[in-house]
């Protein structure tokens, strides 16, 4: 039978060991830090053994061509074209081989990836390593939405929220991107990468820096050729023991 004696010990017993736990976690919860870190992304094609590629000229599958667009005289093929080369300068070592015309057996995609006999035989006259080929499709359009913003009432002077309709004029973009071995004619990394960049509405020239800010599918086309970078947070745990005598 239990005794009040005994009763009140374990309550006691309980209570401490309670404290006791509290006061360890407070001190685990306090030592601890969220840090930024830098980790590096592999590139998703190995340039190992590789030195040179060349570049098809690009496809275009656009909706809205570049000539049917008012006021136009932008080359959107030739501008995107320099863009990638640049690109690929800026990123990669590999020497740039010059294509020239070129008599593309279809325009479809598919079938023309599945292609190896012509991507071999264009390797062989380049003497490339690699082939990249492209296709653009692109929208010219408007863009419309509702955004929040403060504004102050000169009727009772306090500040509210209210929706304002945003308009937005742009190009939207469908890049397709294939890398293939310029000795086998195998298909080695094919991509597709979507992004709408807003145009400037002052410019005279309404297709002019199509390919200026493409920050987004920029990294993306990247990293099929060089490593890249990412941002990640974690959670160090700091010894209690070297803190202590910290000032």
């Amino acid at each position: 039978m239990m005794t009040p004696r005994t009763d009140s010990t374990r309550i006691v017993a309980a209570a401490a060991a309670f404290l006791v736990t509290l006061a360890t976690a407070v001190p685990l919860a306090a030592l601890t830090e969220e840090v930024q870190i830098t980790l590096p992304v592999r590139a998703r094609l190995d340039l190992s053994g590789h030195s040179s590629i060349a570049l098809a000229p690009c496809i275009m599958v656009s909706r809205e061509r570049e000539g049917n667009v008012t006021g136009s005289d932008v080359d959107i093929q030739g501008d995107f074209e320099r863009y990638l080369r640049k690109l690929l300068r800026r990123e990669t070592d590999l020497r740039m081989v010059q294509v020239g015309p070129l008599d593309y057996p279809t325009h479809d995609l598919e079938r023309l990836g599945q292609d190896r006999d012509f991507w071999r035989a264009l390797g062989e006259r380049t003497q490339a390593d690699l082939i990249l080929s492209c296709s653009l499709d692109f929208d010219v359009l408007a863009r419309s939405g509702y955004r929040n913003e403060s504004y102050t009432s000169p009727v009772d002077g306090q500040t509210h929220q209210r929706q304002t309709l945003v308009e937005k004029a742009g190009f939207e973009y469908d890049i397709v991107l294939r890398v293939y071995d310029g000795r086998s004619g195998e298909l080695l990394v094919a991509d597709n990468f979507k992004d709408f960049q807003e145009s400037n509405p002052d410019s005279e020239e309404p297709l002019a820096g199509m390919f200026e800010n493409l920050y987004a599918v920029e990294d993306r086309i990247a990293g099929i050729f060089s490593q890249g970078k990412i941002e990640a947070s974690r959670v160090l745990f700091l010894d209690l023991a070297a803190t202590e005598g910290a000032p």
